[in-house]
């Protein structure tokens, strides 16, 4: 008889490696959706989470093991500017999480799923490029203030994990893990970098070192970089905390905010994954840019090299 799967992501993580889903909001434009609003895709929380649900089982159907939601956008004080009150916004955010079980469900084959609440940066709801840059001006009791009621949400929708996604800033990253305390859900932290530093200029490995002692972190990483950036990323992230890694960089083209387009070449490779996988990645997928061949690309190198790794032991 096969093997249950294990039920929460930290073992699931020790058995093996998982893959995370592509861009939310790639596959909602691919979709035929406009995310020009400055709620992003979590706008369609609201107006048409029937799409949330067809993007999630999409990347599903790509072979994404983890569905990370439609929150990363999404806040009290977004959802205030388009006269949304806070008990619906709140079960909006609470929605993100249902709506990516939806999908998980509605994908035969029986294996199992996980589910990550996005938690995004400050910065993201200022919707202006600010969580590229972070160092916002705001002190430790005001990034509290903004980020504590969407948490106590979000963990309340009871996801496997907390994503701690893009964040710019180690003072961020300070006020978010100290509040984990007490949600009593597991998280990753996943910082967005570029080269060997953090998006608002700390060292990378000052900013990994945060998450060593927090119990509450089952994962440590990079995302929303380029697929060079995480490369290099992935080795100091295990090096420094002992942890599984989350990786997952976009597809390498950059963003031309004049131009309002993106230029250049993808760089997002799945062969890529053999080293991340060697370096302590445990939790791998794209995210601006990358979409459901890329992660269906991916998967399959995963499968691939887990079944050399399982031929591997038994020739032992």
């Amino acid at each position: 008889m096969p093997t249950a799967p294990p039920l929460d992501l930290a073992s699931a993580m020790a058995a093996g490696p998982l893959v995370l889903d592509g861009g939310m909001s790639d596959q909602l434009a691919a979709q035929g959706h406009d995310l020009s609003d400055d709620l992003w895709s979590a706008r369609l929380l609201a107006d048409a989470p029937e799409a949330v649900v067809e993007a999630h089982r999409a990347y599903f159907e790509a072979g994404a093991d983890v569905a990370i939601t439609a929150s990363y956008q999404a806040s009290f004080e977004g959802f205030a500017r388009r006269g949304t009150g806070r008990a619906q916004a709140a079960r909006l955010l609470a929605s993100s999480v249902d709506l990516a079980r939806e999908a998980a469900r509605a994908v035969p084959g029986g294996r199992r799923r996980w589910v990550a609440a996005s938690v995004g940066p400050y910065g993201a709801v200022l919707a202006d490029g600010s969580e590229y840059r972070g160092r916002y001006g705001l002190g430790a009791a005001e990034l509290a203030a903004f980020h504590r009621p969407r948490l106590e949400v979000l963990a309340a929708a009871r996801p496997d994990v907390l994503a701690l996604e893009t964040i710019p800033d180690v003072d961020e990253a300070r006020v978010l893990l100290g509040l984990l305390r007490g949600l009593e859900v597991p998280a990753w932290l996943s910082y967005s970098v570029e080269g060997d530093r953090t998006r608002a200029g700390q060292p990378l490995a000052e900013a990994f070192a945060l998450a060593a002692e927090a119990d509450e972190v089952v994962a440590v990483g990079v995302n929303c970089c380029t697929p060079r950036d995480a490369d290099r990323a992935v080795a100091l992230a295990a090096e420094v905390t002992g942890k599984p890694v989350v990786v997952y960089p976009n597809s390498g083209e950059e963003w031309d905010a004049d131009r309002r387009g993106w230029r250049g070449e993808p760089t997002f490779r799945s062969a890529r994954v053999g080293g991340w996988l060697a370096d302590g990645a445990r939790l791998v997928g794209g995210c601006c840019r990358v979409g459901t061949d890329g992660i269906a690309a991916l998967a399959a190198e995963v499968t691939v090299l887990r079944a050399k790794e399982g031929s591997g032991r038994a020739g032992v």
